[in-house]
């Protein structure tokens, strides 16, 4: 059974001991480190002036995590950041919670696995296969649903250093969801990935894809760059596989982990998202300073 404590966003919290220790091996962090950049990542947004995002520490820290604290890069990342933003102003202009509450309340298609797995990180399950009505949900929603979980999940300082996990889970997958996926949407999806995303992505799981799923591989795999394809790893049915990667004991029944099936959605994650409304609200005026 799942409690409402299940379900929140652990923002504001100081890293665990062992968390800053990974922090200092992988990311360079170090207290020293950490204020110089972040003195240095504000003067570069200053003499920066045709981009804009928050100068206080929590929105710098977002950007120079994934970037093991080199200002520079961090910059560089606030860029494509701006760009990905600018490219998509589409789908992403002034997008609030509430602007996909059905999607969210209705329709089972995004979740966020209570708790983390054995490593300590976040894991996202999107489900794609036969639970995924493309009648109701289209292809630009499901974006911008992972779009608004980014926004809630780049506020833990935790998943900022111990990355983050994409289960795709196909059960079930038809032509209507096939065809759902369309090669705009795979674009749109790993630019996005390996581009503008500022948390880091550690590994995507694919389970239960069947035999109709290489249509869909066939429009993504030319668009993968070395660093992510080293990250993507293919299941089918077979859980063992993915209990190399994921121990079961933090796993769920659906699985074949140890923990109870899931009996939870992106309903019970909407309430968590929206509370994080100011910074959604914020995030929407960052970019590119726009030209009167």
């Amino acid at each position: 059974m799942s409690s409402p404590s299940d379900f929140r966003i652990e923002r504001n919290v100081e890293l665990s001991e062992e968390t800053k220790a990974i922090a200092e091996r992988e990311l360079r962090e170090t207290p020293e480190r950490v204020r110089e950049a972040l003195e240095r990542l504000r003067e570069l947004l200053k003499e920066n002036k045709d981009i804009y995002f928050g100068d206080e520490d929590e929105i710098l820290t977002i950007f120079l995590r994934p970037c093991k604290w080199y200002p520079e890069s961090a910059l560089a990342l606030m860029r494509r950041a701006a760009d990905f933003k600018r490219d998509n102003a589409s789908l992403l202009d002034g997008l609030l919670p509430e602007h996909e509450k059905e999607a969210f309340l209705e329709h089972k298609v995004v979740n966020v696995m209570k708790g983390r797995d054995d490593k300590g990180r976040r894991v996202l399950i999107v489900n794609v296969g036969g639970s995924w009505n493309t009648k109701k949900v289209t292809a630009d929603q499901l974006f911008r649903l992972f779009y608004l979980i980014h926004e809630a999940a780049m506020l833990e300082p935790e998943s900022q250093v111990r990355g983050t996990v994409v289960i795709m889970d196909f059960y079930k997958m038809g032509m209507s969801q096939t065809m759902g996926l369309t090669p705009a949407f795979s674009k749109r999806l790993l630019t996005f990935i390996q581009d503008a995303l500022p948390l880091r992505l550690k590994e995507v799981h694919f389970v239960k894809e069947p035999m109709i799923f290489n249509m869909v591989w066939k429009l993504f795999k030319p668009l993968i760059r070395e660093k992510l394809k080293g990250r993507i790893f293919f299941h089918g049915s077979n859980m063992s596989s993915l209990h190399k990667h994921l121990a079961p004991s933090h796993l769920p029944a659906d699985y074949d982990g140890a923990l109870g099936p899931i009996d939870y959605s992106g309903a019970d994650w909407y309430p968590v998202v929206n509370e994080v409304l100011p910074h959604i609200q914020n995030w929407n005026t960052y970019g590119y300073v726009k030209k009167e």
